[in-house]
């Protein structure tokens, strides 16, 4: 390792903003690739699974593959092969091509994903100090610029081929190259399955990941409609709930840090998952405007730490190679973001949307009460 834990931090967080930067891009000419195939509500959601399910079918191998080789060679191999994925999907000349190209590039989201996770948490215990907040608020900040590259490419008449081309060549490109440092990561061997569920305290930290997961999932898809349906906002301002919620989370994600080093992971967690219930409380309760962004607001700031504790949790767990462990959690974690927005949905279908966010609210509660899982191992 001859890399300090400064640089090494700088190539993390790019990796971080590259990864979200590739789907922001991609979320942002969803509207081309719809009217160029002609694609309807259920045909689109098929795709969309399309892109899940690669990811999520990434996870183990890309856990045996960063406990084989360690996590930053790992990381960086993969957001090579993710980046070059994302002109591929321009390429696809009808929806079945569409969709083994958003399988392959969910490959590469999932698997960079659970590499850069593992070398994030080495950083982090290099440091000794908490870091792994501040590097998922770099990946909010890459999707919201690759969202913001789409609309400005949207604005140029640049095609979806063009625009992918150029983001994967500068950022990618950079990204890259930030990342080739001098630092060696600890393996795990490949002896073993791939990848096994979690046990212990790690499949709880797993659930504690999954009850954020589906609010967050719900919140993607859901966030718009509930402001519209229940707060009986115009669309114009619907659109302001997910934003709301994203710069929340995004910020708080920045100064997380803060709160993890005095309070601890556990408490912080424990107050996050009040925060969360909290505000879900107040969008519920008020149906108003203002009470639903402010009570996105809460959520966000809530949800914002869940995912960094619990990934760090499975980095450093005692029994479990780091990238095995890192890829259980995943599984479970994403699986909620996955499940989310059909499960809201289908009980939205039955028993109406304010039921089903009620249900988000008591997942909320179950951050609570699963934060002890979250301590980090001895």
């Amino acid at each position: 390792m001859t890399a300090s834990p400064q640089r090494a931090r700088l190539a993390v967080s790019a990796m971080f903003f590259v990864n979200g930067l590739m789907l922001g891009s991609w979320a942002a000419r969803v509207p081309a690739f719809v009217e160029r195939f002609d694609l309807g509500p259920a045909l689109l959601g098929q795709l969309l699974l399309c892109l899940a399910g690669g990811a999520i079918l990434s996870f183990p191998l890309a856990g045996r593959l960063s406990d084989a080789i360690g996590a930053a060679r790992a990381t960086r191999w993969l957001a090579l092969y993710h980046v070059l994925t994302l002109p591929l999907l321009a390429l696809a000349p009808s929806p079945l091509w569409l969709a083994g190209a958003l399988v392959l590039f969910g490959a590469g989201h999932g698997a960079m994903d659970v590499a850069m996770n593992g070398w994030g948490a080495e950083v982090e215990r290099a440091l000794r100090r908490p870091a792994m907040s501040a590097f998922h608020a770099m990946w909010s900040l890459g999707a919201g610029t690759g969202a913001l590259l789409g609309v400005v490419a949207v604005r140029a008449g640049l095609a979806p081929g063009g625009h992918f081309l150029a983001v994967a060549l500068v950022f990618g490109a950079l990204g890259l190259a930030l990342a080739r440092i001098g630092w060696e990561s600890r393996r795990g061997g490949a002896a073993g399955p791939g990848f096994a569920l979690p046990s212990g305290a790690l499949i709880l930290a797993g659930l504690a990941a999954f009850c954020a997961s589906i609010g967050e999932g719900a919140m993607a898809d859901w966030s718009a409609v509930f402001l519209i349906d229940v707060a009986r906002t115009s669309e114009a301002q619907a659109a302001l709930g997910y934003g709301v919620y994203s710069v929340a989370m995004f910020t708080a994600r920045l100064s997380a840090h803060h709160a993890i080093a005095r309070l601890g992971a556990v408490t912080t967690a424990r107050l996050a998952g009040l925060l969360a219930f909290a505000g879900l409380c107040v969008a519920l309760l008020g149906q108003t405007l203002t009470a639903g962004l402010v009570g996105f607001a809460l959520l966000g700031l809530g949800y914002s730490v869940v995912m960094p504790l619990a990934f760090s949790r499975a980095a450093n767990d005692p029994d479990t190679p780091q990238g095995r462990a890192i890829a259980g959690v995943a599984t479970l974690g994403y699986g909620g973001m996955v499940a989310g927005p059909a499960l809201i949905g289908g009980i939205a279908h039955l028993a109406g949307l304010t039921t089903a966010f009620w249900l988000i609210a008591l997942l909320a509660l179950g951050i609570t009460a699963l934060a002890g899982a979250l301590k980090p191992a001895a």
